[in-house]
C-alpha cells in the first residue's frame, strides 16, 4: 500500500517541476512585456491571452503525466481513456463513468489534489501579473500628472 501512495507522490512532484518551469518562463515573459507593453487594451488582452495559453499547456503536460502512469500500469483498456480518466480527476469535474482498479482508488484523490493545487498557482500567477500591469499603469499615470 505504502509504495502505491509513494507513486503519486512522484507524480505530483514532476507536475511541480513542469510548473515551475513553465511558471518561471512567463515570469520572465511578463515582465519584460509589462515594462514595455503600453497598458492598452489589445496589448494587455494579448499578454493575457499568451500566458493563459502557456498555463493551458503545462496543465495539458501534467495530465499527460498522470494519464502516462495510468496507462503504463494497464489501469485503462487504452490511452485515450486514461487520458480521459486523467483530465476529468486532475480538474476535479469526476463524471464517475471511469474508476481506477480497486487497489489504486487513493491515487485519483492526489491527482485531483494535484489539479487543484496546479490551478490554483495558475490562478495566483494571472492575478499577480495583473496587479503587476495594473500597479504600473498607476504609477505611469502619477508620473505623467
Amino acid at each position: 500500500m505504502l509504495a502505491r501512495l509513494l507513486m503519486p507522490g512522484v507524480l505530483l512532484s514532476l507536475c511541480i517541476v513542469v510548473h515551475a518551469l513553465v511558471m518561471s518562463y512567463l515570469l520572465r515573459r511578463s515582465a519584460r512585456a509589462v515594462g514595455r507593453t503600453k497598458l492598452r487594451f489589445w496589448p494587455v488582452t494579448l499578454l493575457l491571452i499568451r500566458m493563459a495559453w502557456w498555463m493551458v499547456v503545462a496543465h495539458l503536460v501534467e495530465i499527460a503525466i498522470w494519464a502516462s502512469f495510468f496507462a503504463w500500469h494497464r489501469m485503462f483498456p487504452n490511452v485515450e481513456t486514461s487520458l480521459y480518466f486523467s483530465a476529468v480527476t486532475y480538474t476535479t469535474v469526476g463524471y464517475g463513468d471511469l474508476v481506477l482498479p480497486e487497489k489504486w482508488r487513493l491515487v485519483a484523490g492526489v491527482e485531483g489534489l494535484t489539479g487543484i493545487l496546479m490551478c490554483g498557482w495558475s490562478t495566483g500567477f494571472l492575478f499577480a501579473l495583473v496587479s503587476r500591469m495594473y500597479t504600473a499603469q498607476t504609477v505611469e499615470t502619477v508620473t505623467t500628472k
